[in-house]
């Protein structure tokens, strides 16, 4: 054999070596698959989802603030920790403005890998996403997931009513809030912003149903006693209990708050974010190990430092994995938690749409 034949038969050796399968313990594991729909059917082992996404290099994500539920910290730790360069766009995008970015960075390297998104939203543009079921999916509650594994909740929260006790007694319910020299905020217009929405919804809420009726007549009511306010003037402002908490801890004095919160019994009005990775991700690899991170006992706990409800909360309870010392400044729910159907959102802004402006204005 000649030298230079003797040449081509090593070098095709070497690229068949380097294109067939790793081996584990003499063990011939499958080829990395960076589409997978879950970390058995594409990695096989955590490390090699590390080793891909680290080939990767970077991770773009769209519409997540490093001031918004402990991300500063979640993203610096998942780059520490893997070795991942994270580059963030439009970091004050809604959830729509999410989807819209995508659009127009479609194909491009700068497009964004993954989402954080709205209920209502992800489900209006499940079509854009990948499969890939995370390796906790079985805690996640089945509410909070797409079957397919499309999109599924990572955290949230519960509505609540963050108030001043120095001017107001602890309101035991929504209609306790209508109160002579008592002011009451939402945070923002109900026609436009979905926490004011949720506030209304959340007072509307009897037996764990919902009457959009119900919340309206309520600040009517609150309105026309003229003590309808907002939330930086306000005694008591209606919103989520991670912003409420916040408010809570940014006031202490002396270990005693001059804001505390309240979840009013059998009225727990939850919602949360979900997470879904691009079907387009110019990093596939990096964000399928995002998602693993995030939905990681690490992950979620992370979230809960904020005063969010991690997804997976009641399966860390009961493993002991869950930030005892973070979920114990959680303000208490009593009673099932309610989470609107995308049917029952629609029809509830559509009463809003037409009733809100003339009852309350």
């Amino acid at each position: 054999m000649t030298i230079r034949a003797s040449a081509v038969v090593v070098m095709l050796v070497s690229v068949a070596a380097a294109c067939s399968a790793p081996s584990e313990g003499g063990k011939e594991l499958p080829p990395v698959n960076p589409t997978a729909t879950s970390m058995k059917d594409g990695f096989s082992t955590m490390d090699r989802l590390v080793e891909a996404a680290k080939r990767e290099g970077t991770l773009t994500v769209v519409g997540l603030p490093r001031g918004w539920m402990n991300y500063a910290d979640i993203i610096d730790r998942f780059s520490d920790k893997y070795g991942i360069k994270v580059i963030g766009i439009s970091p004050d995008a809604n959830s729509q403005q999410e989807i819209d970015a995508a659009t127009r960075l479609r194909g491009s390297k700068d497009a964004p890998d993954v989402f954080d998104l709205s209920l209502d939203v992800a489900v209006a543009n499940a079509k854009r996403f990948a499969p890939y079921k995370v390796t906790g999916w079985g805690d996640i509650p089945d509410r909070l997931k797409d079957a397919k594994g499309l999109w599924y909740g990572a955290y949230g929260g519960y509505m609540s009513i963050g108030y001043d006790p120095r001017k107001v007694s602890a309101p035991a319910s929504y209609a306790a809030l209508v109160k002579p020299g008592v002011s009451v905020a939402l945070p923002g217009d109900p026609l436009r912003t979905a926490s004011a929405f949720s506030g209304v919804m959340a007072a509307s809420l009897n037996d764990g149903k919902v009457d959009a009726a119900r919340g309206v007549d309520l600040f009517a009511r609150i309105k026309r006693a003229g003590m309808l306010s907002q939330p930086e003037r306000a005694a008591s402002v209606v919103d989520w209990d991670y912003l409420n908490t916040a408010r809570a801890e940014a006031s202490a004095r002396n270990d005693k708050p001059a804001w505390q919160v309240t979840i009013p019994r059998d009225a727990v009005l939850a919602s949360y974010y979900v997470q879904a990775i691009s079907k387009d991700a110019p990093h596939p690899a990096a964000a399928r190990l995002w998602e693993e991170f995030l939905l990681s006992d690490e992950g979620q706990n992370l979230y809960l430092k904020a005063y969010a409800r991690p997804t997976r909360t009641e399966a860390m309870e009961m493993r002991g994995t869950l930030d005892k010392t973070a979920a114990a400044k959680l303000p208490t729910a009593t009673g099932t938690p309610v989470i609107l159907t995308i049917p029952q959102q629609d029809e509830a802004k559509s009463y809003l749409k037409t009733h809100w402006s003339q009852a309350v204005g």
